[in-house]
């Protein structure tokens, strides 16, 4: 507030905010107590076991926001025995809610199950998902319509993959004549595309016999291309049996390059392959050659026809070049690329460090001034390089309390607030999705602040992920004390920063996240593992559920990470990449590269999650500690040379100081929000923030 405002002005300004703090605090007296939670998550308990007997905890919650959760929670355990009447009735009082949704849903499924067709089209809404849409489909079909394939099955068929539930509408849509050969065709490429051969499998029969054996030679192809490469030079030369080959001989150079190149020679002769059909060979051999890193690799990859190059060939052959410490080839390969792909910091790095080894110095030395701006893991080795601190410039999230009270009056985001408070963060996020639909960006703001505010901080992380929204670091780096990392990992032997950008990368602050390889919980740790670290540290084990519990899960973690640690002499880097990749690929790639320096071995790893997962782990390690003391050391301390011991950062080690590099005006969003960046300070430890 200026004190030059007008004293009218200054008393006007105090009256409103005096009335917004009033507002604020009513809407806070008026939110759900730990009373009304605590019964919740006892009702839910009984709720899940079906029947009423949820009601006699829930009596005293009907005007609690998640009280409908309770009543769809029951009839969908018991949804093979309820009748229609009761699912209406639920829908008739909750429309438009989530659990009403997903009931429909459900009931819809089990009167399929019951083939009671006449309720299902009388409760079927379109929109439900291809199982439901295939279940509407047969249902018209048990009352004799015909199928037009426009109308009913053209978008469905466009998907290379479909739920059984859709098998009936298909084998009647064959029946009718529906599905000609062309179209039959028409889903196997796309089937092809998507590698799905059971799909391909599925629908083979359905074309006569000499066609169906070519169909049946593509999903062998993309399910097991070693066997198909071998029956190849049985089969004739046609162009579906070309158009398996060649997509056998893709899949193939991916898992075994060498074998893939000896079964290519044999193959050129038996089949007439089209120009595009070689070129796809040889850009397969060329690029698996090259994560192979055989010596040919980089000659191969120069070779390819420009017309046949792709940003993931060029790039591997500035690995390639990079593997070899070739600096002359890479800054060549480097050359060669796209000006947008130039413009990465992986390769404006890596040109710097050519253009300095071919004796280019002044060049080199502007690159690294430019990329040192960057807060990422190549600018931070660029400013370690040039000797200059980490450019990191925050945004301050600056609270509005009219708008904070707008949101809170949004009954789905308080629903979605309320689930993640009694510890149901799927259904959190979907209500959280649901009520922020269309909002603009300020708005988001807002609810993201509340959200942090409340410690559910995977919401920074999904909403804030472009532009200057990344520059809201508190949010989007959370020092989460309450579950105990730092002590868990000072006790483990490892830097707090490191495990905080371990959690970070690996679950974005979900503390339900569920990997397809089954890791679980905030450190994403496999129960199988898991069951072995707390043997190994005498830890009670109850189970691979319990890795969703936060201090579990991270009790574990820490000892995990503290084990991976110790097989790598200690290095962070190495010890994140087999956390990612498992410590037996690390050994292999040690076992070829290990003369390489970090910045090298890491570029050359042939996985390009691994890759880039290093690289996110160790400029999060960054970030975390300078959120933690205000300023961080070094990366380059970080990345120790292979073979050499890594120390744990004490009072001796070098710090290096955070500044806000970039001076420029404050975008439309920003203004009014944030101080000047050239004049924002470092962050305070991270007992202040909390």
């Amino acid at each position: 507030m200026s004190l030059h405002a007008a004293p009218r002005q200054v008393a006007r300004r105090l009256l409103i905010l005096v009335a917004g703090l009033w507002l604020v605090g009513a809407v806070s007296a008026a939110e759900p107590t730990e009373t009304q939670r605590t019964a919740f998550k006892q009702a839910y308990a009984a709720a899940q076991q079906g029947g009423d007997g949820w009601r006699t905890a829930a009596s005293t919650l009907q005007d609690y926001p998640l009280y409908p959760y309770l009543e769809a929670t029951a009839l969908t355990h018991d949804i093979r025995q309820i009748q229609r009447p009761q699912v209406e009735d639920y829908l008739k009082r909750y429309p438009g809610l989530l659990p009403a949704a997903d009931l429909r849903r459900d009931f819809l499924t089990e009167l399929a199950r019951r083939q009671d067709w006449d309720t299902f089209l009388a409760m079927y809404q379109p929109g439900l998902g291809d199982a439901l849409t295939c279940n509407a489909l047969q249902a018209q079909l048990s009352k004799g319509a015909q199928l037009d394939f426009d109308r009913d099955l053209a978008a469905l068929w466009s998907k290379p993959k479909l739920p059984s539930a859709c098998d009936p509408v298909l084998s009647a849509a064959h029946d009718q004549g529906l599905l000609t050969e062309p179209r039959l065709w028409d889903r196997i490429d796309r089937a092809a595309d998507a590698v799905q051969p059971g799909t391909i499998n599925a629908i083979a029969g359905w074309l006569p016999a000499d066609q169906a054996d070519s169909a049946r030679r593509i999903a062998s192809a993309l399910s097991d291309p070693g066997a198909a490469v071998v029956a190849a030079n049985q089969w004739p030369d046609t162009s579906r049996n070309r158009q398996a080959a060649t997509l056998a001989l893709e899949r193939l150079a991916r898992r075994q390059s060498v074998t893939a190149d000896i079964a290519w020679q044999k193959l050129q002769s038996h089949f007439a392959f089209t120009p595009e059909q070689r070129n796809r060979v040889m850009y397969a051999l060329a690029l698996f050659h090259a994560t192979d890193y055989d010596a040919d690799a980089l000659s191969r990859l120069i070779a390819l026809p420009a017309s046949v190059q792709t940003d993931t060939s060029r790039e591997w052959r500035v690995r390639a070049a990079l593997a070899q410490q070739d600096w002359t080839a890479a800054l060549a390969a480097i050359d060669a690329m796209p000006a947008t792909q130039q413009q990465d910091g992986e390769w404006r790095w890596f040109r710097a460090r050519a253009l300095a080894a071919t004796n280019r110095s002044a060049e080199s030395q502007q690159v690294l001034t430019s990329l040192a701006q960057e807060p990422t893991f190549f600018g931070f080795l660029a400013a370690d390089r040039i000797k200059v601190p980490y450019g990191i410039c925050q945004i301050e999230l600056k609270g509005n309390a009219q708008r904070e009270r707008a949101l809170l009056a949004n009954q789905g985001l308080l629903r979605a607030f309320e689930l993640y408070a009694v510890g149901l963060p799927k259904q959190a996020r979907r209500e959280w999705t649901q009520a922020l639909d269309g909002a603009d960006a300020d708005t988001l703001k807002q609810a993201v602040d509340l959200a942090y505010r409340r410690g559910w901080y995977d919401r920074a992380v999904f909403t804030f992920n472009t532009g200057d929204a990344l520059r809201y670091y508190e949010q989007r780096f959370p020092l989460a004390s309450q579950d105990g990392l730092v002590p868990q990992a000072e006790q483990a032997g490892i830097d707090p920063s490191w495990a905080y950008a371990i959690l970070r990368a690996e679950s974005a602050w979900m503390a339900d996240a569920r990997s397809g390889a089954d890791a679980r919980g905030l450190m994403q740790l496999l129960p199988s593992t898991a069951a072995l670290v707390a043997k190994r540290n005498g830890v009670t084990w109850t189970g691979g559920d319990s890795l969703y519990d936060p201090i579990t899960n991270i009790i574990l973690g820490t000892r995990y990470l503290a084990q991976m640690a110790a097989r790598f002499n200690g290095a962070p880097w190495l010890a994140s990449a087999a956390y990612n990749a498992g410590p037996g690929k690390v050994d292999q790639w040690l076992e070829a590269r290990s003369s390489l320096p970090p910045d090298l071995f890491i570029a050359t790893i042939p996985f390009k999650e691994t890759r880039e997962y290093v690289a996110r782990v160790m400029s999060f390690a960054v970030i975390y500690d300078w959120r933690q003391h205000g300023n961080a050391v070094t990366l380059s301390q970080r990345l120790t040379p292979i073979g050499q011991t890594y120390t744990l950062p004490d009072s001796r080690s070098e710090r290096k100081l955070v500044t806000c590099p970039v001076v420029a005006p404050p975008t439309p969003a920003e203004a009014g929000s944030a101080a000047p960046a050239s004049s924002m300070a470092a962050p305070a430890a991270a007992s202040s923030t909390h």
